[in-house]
């Protein structure tokens, strides 16, 4: 957790910006940041099925495009 106490008649906002400061520095926000869309993993039986389909799709699409049908 990240405090700052406000010193003696300091301005909010100086007080606002140490704050921010303080939490650039620590990577709370990059941190979160990245694990935002950070998906599940998938098991290997999806991922092997996945490739195979690409590598299917990519000759198919290679074989299309020299008959010129592409």
């Amino acid at each position: 957790m990240i405090e700052i106490k406000r010193k003696e008649g300091e301005p909010p906002l100086s007080a606002h910006f140490r704050f921010t400061k303080k939490v650039r520095q620590s990577g709370v926000l990059a941190e979160v940041r990245k694990r935002r869309f950070k998906g599940r993993n998938v098991n290997r039986l999806k991922r092997r099925l996945s490739a195979i389909y690409r590598t299917k799709k990519k000759s198919e699409v290679a074989r299309q495009k020299k008959l010129g049908t592409i």
